[in-house]
Formats: C-alpha cells, sequence, structure tokens
C-alpha cells in the first residue's frame, strides 16, 4: 500500500470511455472499491457523491476505481448516476490493494494525491466495512488547504 508522504508512482489509468486519466497537476482522491456490486463500497460512494460540493471547492477531484472490466463499469456508473470518473480493470494491484485471504478478498480503500504528486492519504482494508476512512481523507483535504 502507498503510504503518506511518498511520490505516488506516475499512474495512468483508463476509464469507463477508454480515457486515460492521469494523476499529475491535480489533487486526487481515488476510492478503490472491493466490487461494483459491494453494498458496502456502495454506500461509501453515495457518501463521496453527498460530499462532492467540498471536494470540488477544496479542488480536488474523486475518481472511483472499480475491479470490473469497461462494459460493467459503464453500466454500474450509468445505474448509480455517478458523477466522478470511474477506473476499470484492476487498478487496485498499482496502489498495493491486491487481494487478500488465499486470493479471494478483493481489498478496498482510498488514496489521495495532491497536485504535486505526492501522497497525503492512503488507508485500505481487506473488508469494506472498515475501507472509508472519512475522517482521515478529510482531515488531509483541510491539510491540502493549508499547505497549498
Amino acid at each position: 500500500m502507498l503510504e503518506a508522504g511518498s511520490p505516488a508512482p506516475p499512474l495512468v489509468l483508463e476509464d469507463t470511455e477508454g480515457r486515460p486519466v492521469r494523476l499529475a497537476g491535480q489533487a486526487t482522491l481515488l476510492y478503490f472499491m472491493r466490487s461494483a456490486s459491494c453494498p458496502v463500497c456502495n454506500r461509501h460512494v453515495r457518501e463521496l457523491v453527498e460530499s462532492a460540493g467540498v471536494l470540488a471547492a477544496a479542488d480536488v477531484r474523486v475518481v472511483i476505481a472499480v475491479p470490473e472490466d469497461r462494459p460493467a463499469a459503464a453500466a454500474w456508473r450509468a445505474k448509480h448516476r455517478i458523477p466522478f470518473p470511474v477506473l476499470t480493470g484492476r487498478p487496485h494491484e498499482l496502489v498495493g490493494l491486491g487481494r487478500k485471504l488465499f486470493g479471494s478478498m478483493q481489498q478496498s480503500g482510498s488514496v489521495l494525491v495532491d497536485a504535486q504528486g505526492i501522497v497525503r492519504h492512503a488507508h485500505g482494508a481487506t473488508l469494506p466495512t472498515g475501507s472509508y476512512d472519512r475522517p482521515g481523507i478529510f482531515a488531509a483535504v483541510a491539510r491540502l488547504r493549508t499547505t497549498a
């Protein structure tokens, strides 16, 4: 798992439209879902949607990562009216959120990268109930404002 204070790897990921999504240049919160069908992860995404205004005011874009393929991810995004870009494929492994427990449990979590490419928050969990660290995310977002 990435660590706060370390440089983020130069990730170029792909969204449901096949467009590249780069982390460089803008503060980005990536939320990694266990799966698009995970009810707990979906609840966390709804909380992020509800917080979109606060995050946008802090100049933080939100990106959701799902392990499903592009068609499944696009269908999930449309069905749930997700206003954020959705990354597809296996982006989890790129930040250290691989599968645990004999490869059966996809980890989920969040990573906040500032505009300079430094990880400001990183949190992951094997169980989705522990993957969304709202207090940690918003504390890191608040610190972005004081260091900008």
